[in-house]
């Protein structure tokens, strides 16, 4: 069994409610008992306009990551979010595997750990919050290594309720 870190964000309608469906959602798929961190307030990357409510949830899965990763644009797609946006564009919801045990894939479908996380403090500070002695499966790092190496961004701990 892998213990998976899933980043979690929305910037359309209910951002609150996405969040808490993608929660259920995971705690689902998850074989054990699932932590999720408090909800952060970003700013968008790209030619999104509006803020994202962000997240970090760890889960537990015997399922092969390219499985998983499946059925989370499954529920996705199932939630409003269409596969043909450009990226950084707007969305419902966004499931993203960050980890998945302390593997290192690179397929065509799939890159664990996620390309991009160490760059994205709405990514990093969640998953400070939820692992702080997380570390990085291919480089090494510590989460907070990676937090004081990434680009400065606005992003403040909110205190909504799942």
């Amino acid at each position: 069994m892998a213990t998976v870190v899933v980043a979690l964000g929305s910037n359309v309608g209910d951002r609150r409610q996405h969040l808490s469906d993608a929660k259920t959602f995971l705690t689902d798929v998850s074989t054990a008992s699932v932590t999720a961190s408090s909800i952060y307030v970003t700013e968008p990357i790209g030619p999104s306009t509006r803020d994202f409510y962000n997240a970090v949830v760890m889960l537990h899965s015997s399922e092969q990551a390219e499985s998983l990763i499946q059925q989370f644009k499954q529920f996705e797609a199932n939630h409003g979010r269409s596969g043909n946006r450009p990226r950084w564009s707007a969305r419902t919801i966004d499931l993203d595997i960050i980890s998945y045990g302390h593997l290192v894939i690179q397929s065509d479908n799939l890159i664990i750990p996620h390309p991009e996380y160490h760059k994205r403090l709405f990514v990093l500070e969640p998953l400070r919050e939820l692992m702080p002695e997380w570390i990085d499966p291919k480089s090494h790092a510590t989460v907070g290594e990676l937090i004081a190496q990434a680009p400065d961004m606005r992003i403040t701990k909110l205190d909504l309720r799942w």
